[in-house]
């Protein structure tokens, strides 16, 4: 299960990498494919090929502003299994050695997951002993629930990262 889960977080990042690779097809061709192809919002928190397939052209949508040739994406597991509670403390693990070495500007690091307080939480944590103007020129986007939109913004306020917020 962590083996799948981790292919399948390497797989929507790549997807996300060459997707941004593309050639642009004209506006009202790309308006169209978008809608067709929208993938609706998944009802079970277990199903982790229906949340990559809906997070992935959502962060893809908030890409611009970014000078990198990828984002950094963290899916975060739901936490309801013992495998996903270790997965989600590795996890948390390489965000605060993200955080405490710093982040290049124009990178962008995505954090998303089917449960949104558990998101939040992972985030809030990671960035909890942030120093001051370390993200400046970086993008943070979170996508989840309205409910959490403040605290992990309050969380990464201090280190200067543009902060941008997508409600699931």
């Amino acid at each position: 299960m962590r083996k799948f889960v981790f292919v399948a977080a390497i797989a929507l990042t790549a997807g996300l990498a060459l997707g941004g690779c593309s050639k642009q097809a004209p506006q009202e061709d790309q308006a169209s494919t978008q809608q067709t192809a929208a993938p609706t919002k998944p009802t079970s928190v277990t199903d982790t090929k229906g949340w990559q397939a809906y997070l992935g052209p959502l962060i893809q949508k908030n890409l611009q502003g970014m000078a990198a040739q990828q984002p950094y994406v963290y899916f975060v597991t739901p936490g309801q299994t013992d495998d996903d509670k270790a997965m989600n403390d590795r996890q948390l693990s390489n965000v605060e050695d993200t955080v405490a070495r710093g982040v290049t500007p124009g990178n962008l690091l995505a954090f998303a997951g089917p449960v949104s307080a558990t998101t939040a939480d992972l985030v809030a944590a990671a960035f909890k002993d942030a120093q001051a103007g370390t993200f400046k020129g970086v993008i943070v986007l979170f996508i989840g629930d309205k409910a959490d939109e403040q605290r992990v913004g309050d969380a990464i306020k201090t280190t200067g990262a543009t902060y941008r917020f997508v409600q699931m």
